[in-house]
């Protein structure tokens, strides 16, 4: 009877182990890169490549208002369970941006849930002091 109870208990704390292996050293969770907009400036202005997008995660009244040169728009709200068709590539560098930060870390979030690899967040055109295209 003791040796049964033994067994149980050595079965349990393996899987116990098991599972925590998992959990600590198994799957990398998948995030997006900040950085600041000054940075994100310098990178548009003196990158040279075009191996970038410049994705503007605004309503699209906003984004007419005025948006940073190059960028392209599929609003936050529109980023759902599938893919957005205009950013086709899951490995294309993606800068993301809004208004204020918030929306472009929503949506950097949900890029990152979707597969992409390459997101990163740089706030919001508030804070932006190069040209604005119209």
């Amino acid at each position: 009877m003791k040796a049964r109870y033994l067994i149980i208990i050595i079965v349990v704390i393996a899987v116990l182990a098991l599972l925590a292996v998992g959990k600590l050293g198994g799957e990398k969770t998948m995030t997006y890169k900040q950085i600041s907009m000054d940075e994100a400036k310098q990178i548009f202005e003196y990158g040279g490549d075009d191996s970038y997008i410049i994705l503007d995660v605004r309503r699209p009244d906003e984004f007419a208002d005025g948006h940073i040169p190059g960028a392209i728009n599929v609003a936050n709200e529109s980023i759902g369970t599938e893919s957005p068709k205009e950013l086709a590539d899951k490995n294309q560098l993606i800068y993301v941006y809004c208004r204020s930060g918030n929306r472009s870390k929503q949506a950097a979030e949900k890029l990152v849930a979707l597969g992409y690899t390459n997101i990163v967040e740089f706030g919001g055109i508030i804070d932006w002091t190069g040209e604005i295209e119209k």
